[in-house]
């Protein structure tokens, strides 16, 4: 219980930190209202550092906090599948309770933010809307997430000292998001989307609008098919 446990603290922590960065820039009247993409890319690699030492020191042995890299990890014989699974749901479970918290923290910005800028704060969305393209982005986003960390943990690179692992997981995020989350917000991770979506879906915050399904997908099913082609890229040049 403890792993799975690990893997919902974890990711709540980083969705607590990194939807809260993007709360700090879009909502109306923060004190960080409109400070732009570098904080927020910035924001969102500290999240992950910071989710990745939460995981660990709550029980997770792997600290994913992420289902693509869970799903990854899967094919490489580190979890049986209803074990994957269990983490997955947990990994959603943070997610959407972290967004849970971040409403209630910015409780009276939620009035005074025009509904399209308040589901920015729960999802990503893209920057111009065309499905194939969309797709790509996430697909393309999350093997520059899943290969590196194979590269950096491979048999060829050595040994880290403890810890090391989560400072450089959350450089290569930021890495991402300058490099290539434009476009659609770097979900790179279902649980970032899905479970903050859901959250926004339920939460009664007035005038939120639409929580946008019919984008939702893509942030769920990019990662995955990205998890799916890391590990046979990976394979293909040596580094697992």
């Amino acid at each position: 219980m403890t792993e799975y446990f690990g893997e919902f603290f974890g990711t709540m922590i980083m969705i607590i930190l990194g939807n809260g960065v993007i709360a700090n820039v879009v909502l109306r009247r923060t004190k960080a209202e409109g400070s732009g993409w570098m904080v927020i890319t910035a924001g969102w690699a500290f999240a992950v550092m910071i989710g990745i030492f939460c995981a660990i020191a709550t029980g997770s042995s792997q600290a994913d906090i992420n289902p693509a890299v869970t799903l990854a990890k899967l094919l490489m014989g580190i979890y049986q599948p209803a074990q994957a699974m269990v983490i997955m749901l947990c990994q959603i479970a943070g997610g959407f309770v972290g967004a849970c918290l971040i409403w209630l923290h910015f409780w009276p910005h939620w009035a005074e933010t025009e509904d399209s800028l308040i589901l920015v704060v729960f999802s990503t969305g893209p920057a111009i809307r065309q499905t194939a393209a969309n797709l790509f982005s996430e697909i393309m986003g999350t093997i520059m997430l899943i290969v590196p960390v194979f590269a950096m943990f491979s048999r060829n690179v050595g040994s880290f000292p403890p810890g090391i692992g989560a400072y450089l997981a959350g450089i290569l995020v930021w890495s991402i998001g300058l490099s290539l989350g434009g476009t659609t917000g770097y979900a790179i991770n279902p649980a970032r989307d899905l479970g903050p979506r859901l959250a926004h879906a339920i939460l009664p915050i007035p005038g939120k609008g639409d929580s946008d399904w019919s984008y939702a997908w893509i942030p769920v099913v990019g990662p995955f098919i990205g998890a799916l082609l890391s590990y046979g890229i990976a394979r293909a040049v040596g580094i697992i």
